[in-house]
């Protein structure tokens, strides 16, 4: 059985996470499995949204810890995180669609995507601290990043639940939804998402992601060097808006 089941419809891949009888522990072969999708996907033109997801009761419970017992935590690490960065690397929009668990290895998971989108029962959490681990899949930089570094630390130190409206709150995550509407109200994001030009969404990362931490004004003349202004589709787009204004 699969590990990790990839979709694609309507120009949209859903990855999702298939362990349900461990609430989709994180192991070395999940990761193996999902190196492969980014790799494919990653090359993809008729993909212009992916959506990372869970099977059953939860997102993930987090890195499976037989692996940790078995010592595959430092024989593995910078192989996960390798894939964590391809990950995040994509050139198209990527959004975590997580319900119910969503805890340290996890979370760091979906903090490699662009959005994180969860529904009104799920929790999440860094717990490195309560198995006397330390982050090496990336939570010291990409957490602080969304929520400060205060508030960070106080997860990092604290290793407690937070809840959905705290998450939306402090900037965990983007967006709440009910129950039984995160599938749908995420499938709905993501057709908005790529009814737009892939072409300005993978400028507009790239961006992002070289500027990241420069002051305003070294990052502002990085963009008005390496925009192009309009996109590959640009004279398309506006060709048939105005044939539609006729």
């Amino acid at each position: 059985m699969s590990n990790l089941l990839v979709e694609i419809s309507d120009r949209i891949a859903t990855l999702t996470l298939n362990r349900p009888e461990v609430m989709n522990a994180l192991n070395h072969d999940v990761f193996k499995e999902l190196e492969n999708a980014v790799a494919d996907l990653g090359s993809r033109e008729d993909v212009g949204c992916v959506i990372l997801c869970g099977a059953g009761r939860a997102f993930s419970s987090g890195h499976d810890l037989k692996d940790i017992d078995a010592g595959a935590e430092s024989e593995h690490a910078q192989f996960e995180a390798d894939v964590l960065e391809q990950l995040a690397s994509l050139p198209m929009p990527t959004i975590a669609r997580v319900h119910k668990y969503c805890f340290t290895g996890a979370l760091e998971l979906a903090l490699a995507c662009d959005l994180i989108f969860i529904d009104e029962d799920t929790r999440l959490a860094d717990t490195h601290s309560k198995w006397g681990l330390s982050p090496v899949w990336g939570m010291t930089q990409r957490l602080p990043r969304r929520v400060g570094a205060a508030r960070a630390k106080d997860l990092m130190f604290s290793a407690r639940l937070v809840g959905a409206q705290e998450a939306l709150a402090i900037g965990l995550v983007e967006k709440v939804c009910a129950v039984d509407s995160l599938e749908d109200d995420t499938l709905a994001y993501a057709r908005e998402v790529t009814e737009n030009s892939a072409h300005t969404h993978r400028v507009c990362k790239d961006i992002l992601d070289k500027t990241d931490g420069m002051p305003l004004g070294q990052g502002l003349s990085y963009e008005y060097t390496n925009s192009p202004g309009a996109c590959d589709d640009a004279q398309e787009r506006v060709a048939n808006f105005m044939k539609n204004q006729k």
